[in-house]
């Protein structure tokens, strides 16, 4: 029986000759990662186990970028746990404040990640990593704890949907619109612990930005993991980062799926998903027109340079409106120095926004923009849960950087046709 790509990525890692839906394999990994709110849970499990030192000082990254810039003592004491450790461990993969980004941007732009690679970290949105071929996966701090001493992790192998994109997107629509219409046609729980895996003559429109923010969210449809076929701009995107052999991987002709979905990508529209699921979704003609008190543009899933150039674009010699405040927040240091030469933080600035430091900040209600009782936020983040961004009754609605920017400037969720 043939494999999946998510498949032959475990078999090899398993040392076995396939694996099969269900299997319960033990793999080596290829990176394990955690964050300034998961790595201090994982020390303490770490240490509790008896365990003394990393498996491997290149294998293990750690990242501060939640409550960094530290928002409290409480964050600040979070991240001098990790640091302490780090620094003890000679963990090479470190990184903070001045030299950091969002963990799921930074890993990739440091080629951190490969083709082929087997890659777990103590965030949910770890399967970010598929957009290169990956197999990447989230899991909790214990977990983390184990495979920092060990280098190995148990898994259930996957089975697999199928999603065939075909033709080239619609202006205005891009890998952000296409992974909201999939989770609003599945729901929150179509791709329950399986492997969403992207194929089809449509890939070769989607740039790597696209494909990372599709990646990225596999887990709000309840994904295992998302991947996407290897192709010359994954080719392209890795020639100067990764410097280590690697293996690209296909999905056999008689691989086993669980469905098989056909995306016609011409006839997508821009997509907005309401709250307080990301499966509730419409399209930006049955959105327009809700009030928004705050926009946010940013986070692991849209805060790549791609997203500020077109938010920019959108935003060049306007201003946003009086009524909505407005937070840019570029994914990485070398995102913001991009954007910073490239003239977009310029553009923000001068209609008005506020441009940050890299964090996730008010992703998950974290600090930077948390929102009132009854507050609406537009935002490129991920996920729209009740309270996700601030207090119970405020409302997040997630979209694209070009819908979060035209909106901006007219204080309501508005296509970026009409500004």
């Amino acid at each position: 029986m043939g494999m999946t790509m998510t498949q032959k990525i475990l078999a090899k890692k398993a040392g076995l000759a396939s694996v099969t839906a269900g299997q319960l394999i033990n793999a080596r990994v290829d990176m394990v990662l955690g964050n300034d709110v998961t790595t201090p849970v994982a020390i303490n499990e770490f240490r509790k186990a008896g365990f003394d030192r990393v498996f491997d000082t290149k294998k293990v990254s750690i990242v501060l970028d939640h409550f960094t810039p530290n928002k409290d003592m409480k964050a600040a004491h979070q991240c001098k746990i990790s640091r302490e450790f780090a620094w003890e461990q000679g963990v090479v993969n470190f990184f903070d404040v001045g030299d950091m980004g969002i963990e799921h941007a930074l890993l990739p732009e440091k080629g951190l990640v490969a083709p082929g690679e087997l890659v777990v970290g103590a965030d949910s949105h770890t399967c970010t990593y598929g957009a290169l071929g990956a197999f990447s996966t989230g899991f909790g701090s214990t977990d983390m704890a184990a495979v920092m001493a060990t280098g190995e992790c148990w898994f259930k192998v996957p089975g697999a949907l199928k999603f065939v994109l075909k033709n080239k997107p619609a202006p205005w629509v891009s890998g952000k619109d296409i992974i909201l219409h999939i989770i609003g046609m599945i729901g929150v729980d179509g791709a329950l612990y399986k492997s969403m895996e992207f194929t089809g003559d449509g890939l070769q429109y989607l740039s790597m930005d696209d494909r990372f923010a599709m990646a990225n969210m596999a887990i709000e449809a309840g994904g295992k993991n998302g991947i996407f076929e290897v192709d010359d701009k994954t080719l392209a995107y890795v020639k100067d980062r990764v410097f280590r052999e690697f293996d690209m991987v296909t999905a056999d002709e008689d691989a086993q799926y669980d469905a098989v979905y056909e995306i016609d990508l011409s006839a997508l529209r821009p997509t907005v998903a309401f709250p307080h699921l990301p499966e509730n979704t419409k399209t930006i003609d049955e959105a327009e027109g809700v009030a928004i008190d705050q926009v946010v543009i940013g986070s692991c899933t849209n805060g790549r340079l791609e997203d500020m150039k077109v938010a920019a674009e959108i935003m060049k010699g306007k201003k946003v409106a009086k009524s909505c405040r407005v937070i840019v927040i570029p994914a990485t240091q070398q995102i913001y120095l991009d954007a910073l030469q490239a003239g977009y933080l310029t553009a923000f600035v001068e209609a008005g926004c506020s441009v940050s430091t890299p964090t996730c900040g008010p992703c998950l209600g974290g600090h930077m923009g948390i929102l009132a009782e009854g507050e609406k936020a537009l935002a490129t983040t991920n996920r729209n849960f009740v309270g996700r961004m601030g207090h119970p009754t405020s409302e997040v609605y997630l979209c694209s950087p070009a819908v979060a920017a035209a909106s901006a400037l007219t204080g309501k969720i508005t296509s970026p046709e009409k500004v």
